[in-house]
């Protein structure tokens, strides 16, 4: 691949483009769009946006990541759990309800916004920011978005609507709704049998497009029942030709909230983007390359911010209809953008009848599938703290607001690996008889011990936030009766050691030899070694108490002592 070809992927895809692809590629494109369009126009809505700009935003991001985008098969658009993020950044600008062409305006910079963000981070190959989220908070995030998304569309399921923010205010908004008798009938009925044919069909005929017949079906309902007469609101007639050609535009006074939004949704998509990606690689036998996809999503944004567009991210569902229908190349994701535009110039009436019932239930569908309650029950079998960490980022959410409810998560992640360098593993070993090595006398209470000798294992780096754990653990080993002469730490976990812990080191190691017991290390890897001898703690620790292994520090101190290994004191033993 030439230079050009790696950074726009685009070109090299058309040069190597076989013939044999193209029906495939017509065919997944055709079958694409209809799933394309009604999404998109779903999507924009529960973002706040008029529902036109959904379909602008899926012609120029699918052109975008055509051109830069690496992966063959990776479908981008409006999405779901986009959309409230977008909203929470919009509405306390313009308010709830506010001008649209200003609402237009401010997601555009958002979209460009976010687009430059992730060119920026390609460029710079700074993909790991996408681990802030780990996946316990992921899970938690999603349900949150979940049940906020799906409150937040019930009204339109109900056709009324509710001026309130947050979950809380939502639901009881919905509530009184209902108890006042703001429901209208026809729209319930359209609504929740739209989402039933989707539900439906999804679980028991996954390759057909549930989301095309179930748009079909309230359409024709429409017809034959005359729901507008009913008091159904309609989408209506999308306005007709390309998009225009827009400058995204904002204040200097809105500028911040935007900027705190394009960060929250550039984790989010980008967490997305590299986990399907890594899903769909798998599957296909491609490489993912993580820095290339940043630029091809950050490509697709910007294109999609200069018509009239908004942040757009990967999608799963979407994607795995393109690879169902047979899709080889980007080629089925351009063809998706020219069928929307033909419709829009040739037939910008053709979804003028869609019950706006109907695309709440699009959206409730689509919140449905981001919940991740099998995940969620793991969490809570197998590891407590990493189901209090989702429950906590849920909570976030799904109680402060989607915006506030990233920070929650990335705040948790960042913390919970905090708190694994804080309290490590800690381990005293003994040799099990029939055994190779080492091994912790938790596992195998009946370890052999050798007397006067404690092997110790810290399963982190030595640093700051747990130096001082390292030296109380250390006292304590050292506090036994009989008194150790050698604490040996198998250092093969310790990665690092910095200023902080050399001097926790240093002082310990004084404080032990004043009373007879010497601090020996086993394991410990060249480069930390050599930082062992920069920060001249050989002074106290004495240069001959450094051992490449294990063994050897054993075989040492046997020939020392005369020691030999024997079955614990269970009333002696020291703590791990």
């Amino acid at each position: 691949m030439t230079s050009i070809g790696q950074w726009v992927p685009g070109l090299h895809a058309v040069s190597t483009y076989r013939r044999e692809w193209l029906m495939k590629d017509l065919v997944a494109g055709l079958v694409l769009t209809t799933l394309l369009v009604p999404q998109g126009m779903a999507y924009a809505e529960l973002a706040g946006l008029p529902p036109i700009t959904g379909l602008y935003t899926s012609i120029l991001c699918l052109i975008g990541y055509a051109l830069f985008g690496p992966s063959r098969i990776l479908v981008l658009g409006p999405d779901s759990s986009l959309g409230p993020m977008i909203a929470a950044v919009l509405v306390p600008i313009i308010g709830s309800g506010g001008d649209p062409a200003k609402a237009i305006a401010l997601a555009s910079m958002l979209a460009l916004m976010v687009g430059v963000t992730m060119v920026v981070l390609g460029i710079a190959k700074l993909g790991f920011i996408a681990d802030l989220l780990s996946k316990p908070t992921q899970i938690g995030y999603m349900n949150g978005l979940a049940v906020t998304i799906l409150v937040s569309q019930l009204p339109k399921l109900c056709g009324f609507s509710v001026d309130a923010e947050g979950l809380i205010g939502e639901a009881v908004g919905f509530v009184r709704g209902l108890a006042d008798g703001e429901a209208v009938g026809a729209a319930v009925a359209v609504g929740v049998f739209t989402l039933a044919v989707i539900l439906v069909l999804q679980r028991l005929l996954p390759k057909i497009p549930a989301v095309l017949v179930g748009v079909v079906v309230a359409i024709a309902a429409t017809w034959v029942l005359d729901l507008g007469e009913r008091g159904v609101k309609l989408v209506g007639a999308l306005p007709q030709g390309f998009p225009p050609l827009t400058l995204p535009h904002a204040s200097w006074s809105e500028l911040g909230l935007l900027l705190v939004g394009a960060f929250g949704i550039t984790l989010v998509s980008l967490t997305d983007t590299i986990s399907t990606a890594s899903a769909f690689a798998a599957r296909t036998g491609q490489e993912v390359r993580g820095n290339q996809e940043m630029i091809g999503i950050g490509a697709a944004n910007i294109a999609a911010s200069f018509f009239q567009g908004f942040p757009v991210s990967t999608s799963g569902s979407r994607t795995a209809v393109a690879e169902q229908s047979g899709a080889r190349s980007q080629l089925t994701g351009v063809v998706g953008a020219g069928l929307i535009l033909l419709m829009l110039v040739l037939v910008p009436g053709l979804l003028k009848d869609l019950p706006q019932p109907a695309l709440g239930a699009v959206v409730i569908a689509a919140s449905l599938s981001l919940a991740d309650i099998p995940g969620t029950v793991r969490l809570w079998r197998h590891r407590r703290t990493e189901f209090a960490v989702a429950m906590i980022a849920f909570l976030g959410v799904a109680l402060l607001g989607v915006l506030p409810g990233i920070v929650v998560a990335v705040v948790l992640s960042v913390l919970n690996v905090f708190r694994r360098l804080w309290w490590p593993y800690q381990a005293v070993l003994g040799r099990v008889p029939g055994v190779g090595g080492y091994h912790d006398v938790t596992s195998y209470p009946h370890a052999e011990r050798l007397p006067g000798m404690v092997l110790f294992r810290f399963d982190a780096p030595l640093i700051f936030a747990n130096a001082r754990v390292f030296r109380e653990q250390i006292r304590e080993l050292a506090a036994t009766e009989p008194a150790p002469r050698w604490i040996v730490i198998a250092a093969e976990p310790i990665t690092d050691v910095d200023t902080t812990a050399s001097d926790v080191l240093e002082d310990l190691d004084e404080e032990l030899n004043a009373r007879g017991v010497s601090l020996v290390f086993a394991e410990l890897k060249d480069p930390v070694r050599r930082k062992i001898d920069r920060y001249h703690l050989t002074r106290t620790i004495e240069p001959e108490h450094f051992y490449p292994t294990l063994e050897d520090a054993v075989t040492a101190y046997q020939a020392l002592t005369g020691a030999q290994w024997t079955a614990p004191d269970a009333e002696r033993q020291p703590r791990g």
